[in-house]
């Protein structure tokens, strides 16, 4: 089988800065901890535990030492509650992720209400609508939701960093229409469209698609959704470990892409054992 491994598979910017804070602050400091898991990838936030950086999900948990800020950032309230505990705070939060939050809370002091394109539950997104909440706010994952969006006079825009241009697009569109003026913050990384583009690419070759990545990364679960509509035969995996020989009956090439938070070793065992089965 022939194997292409998509050029911008793996970590972003933001993610490779993040754990690159954390393994030397493991260095500097004891006890540490991260509220929340630094990036979403179950592998790597293995690895930092077996170092001894435990992770925590209540600040109130935290009783000294240093605490790490995941990636996705966190809410404006915890980050002033670790600064009440008196902890040192390691801030890995994405600069492309804190530019999305710094944009949101100026909309909301300057009035607007505030349209947050993301995924509820995330907590990138949670985040951000923490530092608008100061305002209206309102979070829409689709032009579908942002169909019930009410009629405001001023509204503000911003998105979730790895949501797609085309999702904040057509939402932007229907916000237009439901206000007299509209201020948009193009907060979506780079990065995220790239490795889209990628992926349709991929997707659009290959006889099988794997997409490496966390299951509760929402950036490589919308890499997976991208390529099955194009490639049906499109497996998320983990691990090398999650493969099946019977995924790639009568499969001639095989295109793999990961998401922001998979690591490169991780990759690296997939095409390992795809070489494996042709031996």
């Amino acid at each position: 089988m022939k194997v292409q491994v998509a050029k911008s598979a793996g970590y972003c910017f933001g993610v490779k800065r993040a754990t690159k804070m954390a393994f030397e602050a493991v260095e500097e400091h004891a006890p540490i901890c991260s509220l929340g898991p630094i990036i979403h990838s179950p592998q790597l936030v293995k690895t930092l535990e077996d170092k001894g950086v435990c992770v925590i999900q209540r600040v109130e948990d935290i009783e000294k030492g240093a605490v790490i800020v995941r990636s996705h950032g966190v809410t404006s309230s915890e980050l002033e509650a670790i600064a009440a505990r008196d902890l040192t705070i390691i801030d890995a939060t994405c600069p492309f992720v804190k530019n999305a939050q710094e944009h949101a809370a100026q909309l909301s002091r300057d009035g607007y209400t505030v349209i947050i394109v993301g995924e509820k539950e995330h907590p990138e997104v949670q985040g951000i609508v923490s530092f608008a909440a100061s305002g209206e706010v309102w979070v829409v994952g689709s032009p579908e939701e942002a169909e019930s969006l009410p009629r405001r006079r001023r509204i503000g825009l911003v998105a979730q960093t790895t949501q797609s241009y085309e999702n904040l697009r057509r939402i932007a569109d229907l916000c237009l229409s439901r206000s007299a003026e509209l201020r948009i913050f193009n907060t979506i990384c780079d990065a995220t469209s790239v490795r889209q583009e990628e992926a349709r690419r991929i997707a659009d070759l290959s006889d099988v698609v794997l997409v490496i990545g966390g299951f509760n990364s929402a950036n490589t679960n919308r890499l997976a959704q991208i390529c099955s509509q194009i490639q049906p035969r499109t497996y998320h995996i983990e691990t090398a470990e999650q493969i099946e020989p019977g995924w790639f009956h009568e499969c001639t090439s095989v295109g793999i892409t990961a998401g922001a938070s998979t690591p490169h070793w991780i990759i690296d065992d997939v095409v390992n054992r795809l070489t494996n089965f042709e031996d």
